[in-house]
């Protein structure tokens, strides 16, 4: 399985959510092998992001041995979604849970060193560093590693910003997601951590404009969830690189997971599953190519356990983001949520999770669209997401 011209079996690039599971995943399924991760900063450390944690990246950790990394952590269990005078307002099937990055992140590096990886900061500029057999790209939006494996190909991008704020009294236990209208799908939330803070944040669709400035973000913010702004702190604004129709992430040896894959919700914005979840098979991967001695052979291992998982999931949120970009098709998706749990349920399992389109869902949404649509107008706005 190891050459004496390699000093590792296996590199990450970069330690956030996807490169921690990549460790972990590996060393879960060959624990004696030599895996260094790698990454540019010390831990703990901030990264924007919603920080919403859903129960399927526990259910995916728990597959790698890691089954209490957020028991000591209160969870909530219900969710507000809204457009205009248009609520849904519902407990979740399942809990989730809003963690910091800060501490997310650093307890699943914490995990992956207990479990053999070696940890080293290192900025990586190129392949040609990384002295292993397999390396697997798990370096966020702006990866080097993808940069060389595939170029520097744009994608579908959203731009968003994130702050924590005093959790408003009458948001204590809820996940608040307010639909916007500009580039479509646009929304501002806030999650109650629990501790006191909520993450507030708004983001959208870039479609070439250039006028996504920090105060336009903010003030969008504030527009749709008002007295969010001025408390707020530690503003970290970012690029989301959405998912589209299913694309290359790997080639012979080298992998790419999460952010680097382009691997993000193109209808919420959410990362962290897809994260964790391509981060456990680029492990996986890795790990049976090397212990067969066929290093070359992970990369089609690996595209073909992304596909099956992910590619019916891929397919389907791109037609939800192309739905979502229409006004009247968000309201009727609430109002159906509004009057029937399942799909509500089916709509959380396609934001949150690897859901598909539901028979269920459709026929809600088609029954929602036949009904006349009320009038709403900028005087709903902050009496709706308050309801």
């Amino acid at each position: 399985m190891r050459t004496a011209a390699h000093t590792w079996d296996l590199v990450v690039v970069g330690a956030g959510p996807a490169g921690s599971a990549a460790a972990l995943s590996a060393l879960h399924r060959a624990p004696d092998l030599r895996v260094l991760l790698v990454d540019r900063a010390d831990f703990p450390r901030d990264k924007a992001c919603g920080d919403g944690v859903a129960p399927h990246v526990l259910d995916v950790l728990a597959t790698v041995g890691v089954h209490d990394l957020l028991d000591d952590l209160p969870s909530l269990r219900r969710l507000r979604i809204s457009q205009g005078g248009h609520v849904a307002d519902r407990r979740l099937a399942r809990p989730v849970w809003v963690v910091p990055r800060t501490d997310l992140d650093a307890r699943l590096v914490a995990r992956a060193a207990a479990a053999g990886a070696r940890r080293e900061r290192h900025r990586v500029r190129s392949l040609d560093e990384l002295d292993a057999q397999v390396v697997v790209g798990a370096d966020g939006v702006h990866s080097v590693v993808r940069g060389e494996l595939l170029g520097g190909r744009p994608g579908r991008r959203a731009v968003a910003i994130r702050g924590y704020t005093p959790t408003p009294p009458e948001l204590a236990g809820l996940q608040v997601i307010r639909y916007g209208d500009r580039r479509q799908p646009s929304y501002a939330w806030c999650f109650d951590r629990g501790d006191g803070l909520a993450n507030v944040g708004y983001g959208e669709l870039v479609d070439g404009g250039d006028d996504l400035t920090r105060s336009r973000l903010l003030g969008e913010l504030e527009r749709l969830l008002p007295g969010t702004v001025a408390d707020g702190r530690a503003w970290r604004a970012a690029h989301l690189p959405l998912s589209g129709l299913p694309r290359p992430h790997a080639a012979g040896r080298v992998l790419l997971a999460g952010d680097a894959a382009h691997l993000v919700n193109p209808m919420t914005g959410e990362g962290i599953y897809h994260a964790v979840a391509t981060g456990v098979l680029a492990g996986r991967a890795a790990a049976d190519a090397l212990t067969a001695g066929r290093p070359e052979s992970a990369g089609l291992a690996y595209t073909r356990a992304v596909r099956r998982l992910l590619d019916r999931h891929q397919r389907h949120t791109a037609l939800t983001a192309r739905l979502s970009a229409v006004p009247r098709v968000v309201a009727a998706a609430i109002d159906a949520a509004s009057r029937h749990q399942g799909i509500f349920d089916d709509l959380v399992e396609i934001g949150l999770g690897p859901g598909t389109i539901s028979p269920r869902l459709v026929g809600g949404l088609a029954h929602a669209l036949a009904r006349p649509a009320p009038l709403t107008g900028p005087t709903d706005v902050e009496s709706s997401w308050r309801s």
